[in-house]
């Protein structure tokens, strides 16, 4: 007899998201994280020594477009906690100065590349291919490229155009773009303390096999557990490990889809030592560091925090610290809280909707579900939608939430 019906693999927000709709599906459900907290790259990095101030070192806002992640949040009361953010501008950093955003725009090159966006297709084309004709080539380049290398924290040029931005739906009853309290950390947080939730935290999977019941996952420390129906939720190299000996093909299909390693830096700051003026962030343009997230959203009478997220092993934490604290005018010695995080996010490349089609033919009459941040595209929600969807082709139609309360 298996040990669960279904077993979960990854504890970020779609790992999440995938246990949360068999939870409500009567379904017997186990998460299990290789880390000590739920959330994966949503991860709001909070100071006991500061009065628990908080920064954002991964996902950095919601929005009223998020209409499954929304959903799941009214079922759970967090509608009603959802926090405005405060409109601020980003700059760039370009040559060693804070610039506005409009002096690096052409407008004269826009005015005749935007009739574009009605006439060029996005699909099949990459993210420089297409925004560079509905942009404009030189707008692309000092403007629009380094902006788009901003959100994903890695070169966009090669990403699917088709990825990296999608039209949703928003609900009006709902707050445009909002954080939460304690941060962003707080969904998830909740998703794993919701009454009947279980997970287990430290848990690594090792290997995956075929039982005659269906599935037996090998942990790390030696032990294992059976199950009935699965759904990884871990990164695609992870993924395609996993399945090499149960799905050879599904593995095979996804084994050129890369993983771009980020290093986070979050950095807080007295408010009296600072002069820059508030800002949303930077978007970097020739800098050591992709971008920039401040939590001037959100003010705090004593301190500001930044998050600064530079390319995986290219710097030391002394160089991360000096090139994060010049681009805001600020002194290492005036750092008075600091923070490491490891980011892992998807490399996604032209055609991979061709390896996502692949990869789901593969696994379309097998009881396992792949889900993450690399299929419809890298946003909060994109995730979420990616784990209804493989949730409802294991157990069928997502019920009806009803609130919590």
């Amino acid at each position: 007899m298996a040990d669960h019906a279904h077993i979960v693999i990854g504890g970020g927000i779609s790992g999440l998201t995938a246990a949360h709709y068999s939870l409500h599906a009567g379904v017997d459900c186990l998460l299990l994280e290789a880390s000590d907290r739920p959330g994966g790259c949503i991860h709001s990095s909070s100071f006991d020594a500061l009065n628990d101030f908080w920064v954002e070192a991964g996902g950095h806002t919601c929005f009223n477009s998020y209409g499954n992640l929304l959903a799941i949040m009214e079922q759970l009361d967090l509608l009603e906690l959802t926090t405005a953010k405060a409109k601020k501008s980003y700059k760039l950093w370009s040559k060693g100065q804070r610039r506005g955003i409009v002096s690096a725009l052409h407008p004269l090159e826009l005015v005749r590349a935007l009739p574009g966006l009605f006439r060029v297709e996005k699909a099949g084309k990459t993210v420089a291919e297409y925004y560079g004709q509905v942009l404009g080539r030189k707008n692309y380049q000092d403007l629009f490229g380094p902006a788009f290398r901003s959100v994903v924290c890695q070169d966009a040029d090669e990403f699917p155009a088709e990825a990296l931005f999608r039209k949703k739906p928003r609900r009006k009853d709902v707050l445009k773009a909002f954080t939460m309290p304690s941060g962003l950390a707080d969904i998830p947080r909740a998703i794993a303390a919701q009454p009947g939730f279980k997970a287990r935290f430290g848990a690594q999977a090792q290997q995956i096999t075929s039982t005659n019941q269906g599935f037996r996952i090998g942990l790390e420390d030696g032990s294992s557990l059976d199950c009935e129906q699965l759904t990884l939720a871990v990164p695609p190299d992870i993924t395609g490990r996993l399945l090499s000996e149960i799905a050879p093909a599904a593995a095979a299909a996804i084994e050129d889809v890369g993983v771009a390693e980020i290093d986070t830096l979050v950095l807080v700051f007295e408010r009296t030592d600072l002069d820059v003026d508030e800002i949303a962030g930077l978007i970097s343009v020739d800098g050591a560091f992709l971008s920039a997230v401040s939590r001037d959203f959100l003010p705090d009478d004593r301190y500001r925090g930044f998050a600064f997220h530079f390319p995986g092993g290219q710097l030391n934490a002394a160089e991360r610290e000096q090139a994060a604290c010049q681009a805001i005018d600020a002194q290492v010695d005036q750092i008075v809280a600091k923070a490491h995080v490891d980011n892992r996010l998807p490399a996604l490349r032209r055609s991979h909707m061709d390896r996502v089609q692949a990869l789901d033919s593969a696994l379309a009459s097998r009881p396992i579900a792949v889900t993450g941040n690399w299929f419809l595209g890298v946003s909060i929600e994109d995730c979420v939608t990616r784990s209804r969807s493989e949730h409802e082709r294991l157990f069928g139609p997502v019920a009806p939430m009803s609130s919590a309360r």
